[in-house]
């Protein structure tokens, strides 16, 4: 949450001249509701299922960079889906840099509660080891911008770097 997922993945489907597709925004243009309102109307699994339907969908398109939302890998299925499909960035993000960027957003039902930093730490803990399964690169986009982290991906895609080489 708070990574980036969908201002870094427009601009590298840009650069790379490739549709981009996030996730989130095809469940709030098919229900015709935001993603607040179904969490507030669903429940989190409400808006899982949602979730994992429509990643079925998406996961298997050609020459698309995708954007899924930050729970997306909690799912195995989805998970299994996303790497047998496709090269899996992982943005990864450290808990006070997703604070500092998530504190003013109104729009993220999981952080509407008492102690937003609980929660991400806890979605930190269950997260990233799933993320980090299934990606192929890793970067990281504490203090970054959205410009840097995109040429990083792309610099790393053109060399083939796997997931072993971590950025800072």
């Amino acid at each position: 949450m708070g990574s980036g997922k969908s201002a870094v993945g427009r601009r590298l489907a840009s650069q790379l001249g490739l549709e981009f597709c996030d996730s989130d925004d095809e469940i709030e243009a098919r229900t015709g509701v935001d993603i607040s309102y179904i969490f507030e109307k669903e429940g989190e699994d409400g808006f899982r299922k949602r979730e994992s339907v429509i990643l079925a969908e998406l996961a298997v398109r050609k020459n698309i960079v995708l954007a899924t939302g930050g729970g997306a890998a909690e799912d195995p299925d989805t998970r299994h889906l996303l790497a047998a499909n496709g090269i899996v960035v992982y943005l990864y993000t450290s808990v006070e840099e997703q604070q500092r960027r998530t504190s003013k957003s109104r729009n993220r039902p999981l952080l509407n509660n008492e102690d937003p930093a609980e929660v991400l730490e806890r979605l930190m803990n269950l997260r990233d080891p799933q993320y980090r399964e299934i990606a192929d690169l890793i970067v990281s986009t504490d203090g970054r911008q959205v410009a840097a982290v995109t040429k990083e991906i792309q610099k790393k895609l053109a060399a083939g770097t796997s997931s072993d080489v971590e950025s800072s």
